[in-house]
């Protein structure tokens, strides 16, 4: 992994140039994608289309997408020498994104019932996303993120702190996609109105729990590159959460009244 990285930039300077303009030009697609989204909705699940190429078994496109954000991280820790790696506000940062993304690859695709299947430009670009993301968080975090020693009062009262709202947002994301998963009991069709958890103050309760989480990685790994990140998901994950708000008023006379698109008692 090492000859292929320097064979690829000739110096770490450049490397650190093309990650941080990777950042950016995340940052330049997401308010792309948030005027894009005003008028069409991401192309999944109930609103899928067969404009958008052949649908996709969905557990095989969870996992197969989802799989770049596991391994290629994984490549780039275990088969790279980086001093960068042995420090724990380094480790503590890449450990949250593979948590995530172990999760997300190797559990919850396995779990899913029925669910439509995924168009293929859906799954095609997860899939260069995972691949661009994965690369740009976990490289610049094993090789060239510094941050203050364990006993440093900012490791202590920032990095640490911060990651607990990466985890109230991790735990928020699996405990709502439990909900949505146990809607239906063996044999039953159709959609029903998910209750329980943050479901009883949102309809996105899953989204806002992801937005969380990656709200919360980004504050502790205080970098354009996390922040991009959060800021993407945060826009397409927002637009999702507003589109099924929409839906399940539309398809359910009895929805609450109460219950907010994504953030509790605001929005």
């Amino acid at each position: 992994m090492d000859s292929l990285l320097s064979w690829l930039f000739s110096s770490q300077e450049d490397e650190l140039y093309i990650l941080d303009l990777m950042a950016y030009f995340m940052v330049f697609m997401a308010v792309c994608t948030f005027f894009s989204l005003l008028f069409q909705n991401v192309p999944y699940g109930r609103y899928a289309s067969s404009v958008y190429g052949f649908p996709v078994n969905v557990k095989f496109a969870w996992f197969i997408q989802e799989m770049p954000s596991l391994f290629l991280p994984l490549a780039l820790v275990l088969w790279t020498s980086s001093a960068k790696t042995s420090l724990l506000p380094n480790q503590l940062l890449i450990a949250m994104f593979l948590c995530h993304y172990f999760q997300r690859t190797l559990i919850y695709p396995f779990l899913i019932r029925g669910g439509k299947p995924t168009p293929f430009a859906s799954f095609a670009l997860a899939f260069v996303f995972c691949i661009y993301n994965g690369y740009m968080q976990i490289r610049y975090l094993s090789h060239y993120a510094e941050y203050p020693g364990e006993d440093d009062f900012w490791w202590k009262t920032v990095i640490s702190y911060r990651s607990c709202l990466w985890l109230v947002g991790w735990l928020m994301n699996i405990h709502s996609d439990h909900i949505l998963r146990n809607l239906r009991k063996p044999g039953e069709t159709g959609y029903k109105i998910p209750r329980g958890g943050m479901f009883q103050y949102v309809s996105g309760a899953n989204f806002l729990g992801e937005i969380t989480e990656w709200a919360g990685f980004a504050l502790a790994a205080h970098s354009i590159h996390s922040s991009a990140f959060a800021i993407f998901t945060t826009v397409v994950l927002t637009s999702r959460a507003m589109a099924h708000h929409k839906w399940y008023i539309n398809k359910f006379e009895d929805y609450p009244k109460s219950r907010k698109a994504l953030i509790p008692f605001v929005i």
